[in-house]
């Protein structure tokens, strides 16, 4: 059952604020969750999904990306090294040999954990209403993403990002879910992506109506992405 619990730990690490969610009993974690939110959002946005986690027997990780919330400095071409360094932190925290870890993404933060998964090794993502990195560029270059970033090196970044060979080379499972209603990021992008998937137990999903935020706090959907998560983190 989600509780109202409230993080294990919360501090900044290499400039990067964060939360930690970690069941009481260490011996009985099931895997990590490292959760990356979206443009202009932050941490404690999903901090619903992280008790969700918590719940299931996983620990979580909630971050600021740069140009967020509490962390430091405008983000830039250093994003996806964040990521690898945050899916540090949350195994390091788990007390574990080897221990096996999903990455869950919204939009910006979808796109981030896609384009990182093979990296950090991930063992399932979930990307929700994942961003394109041309729209992200579109966005950077009119000013309309809303946080603070290095122009130069964050569009650097997303030049060479190239997001259908991301999900082509993953070959952890990867979950797509979009709302066909989605105003910002179409439906279609996630669409064209599925035809990428090739690692087992990969799947799309879109869901009639909604928005560009709707899934993300829905609990229907959120225990669709922990069921997923489950499922490929206990294989292997």
């Amino acid at each position: 059952m989600v509780t109202d619990a409230l993080p294990s730990e919360t501090g900044t690490h290499r400039g990067l604020a964060y939360s930690l969610w970690l069941p009481k009993d260490p011996v009985d974690v099931r895997g990590g969750v490292l959760i990356l939110h979206g443009a202009s959002s932050c941490k404690e946005s999903h901090h619903d999904f992280a008790r969700a986690v918590l719940a299931a027997g996983f620990a979580a990780v909630a971050f600021d990306q740069r140009g967020h919330g509490a962390s430091e400095g405008p983000m830039d071409d250093r994003a996806l090294e964040d990521v690898a360094m945050m899916s540090e932190l949350l195994r390091s925290r788990l007390g574990v040999a080897n221990p096996r870890l999903a990455l869950r993404g919204s939009s910006m933060g979808g796109m981030l954990a896609i384009l990182a998964a093979s990296s950090v090794g991930a063992d399932a993502v979930v990307a929700i209403c994942p961003a394109s990195t041309e729209g992200m560029r579109r966005m950077l270059e009119r000013d309309q993403l809303g946080f603070a970033a290095d122009r130069a090196r964050l569009s650097s970044l997303l030049e060479r990002a190239d997001l259908e060979a991301a999900v082509s080379s993953l070959t952890a499972p990867l979950l797509l879910l979009h709302a066909e209603g989605d105003e910002q990021v179409p439906v279609q992008h996630s669409r064209e992506l599925a035809e990428h998937m090739s690692a087992a137990g990969s799947r799309l999903i879109t869901i009639p109506g909604g928005h560009h935020r709707s899934i993300q706090h829905d609990d229907e959907l959120q225990a669709v992405s922990l069921r997923f998560i489950e499922r490929a983190l206990s294989e292997g």
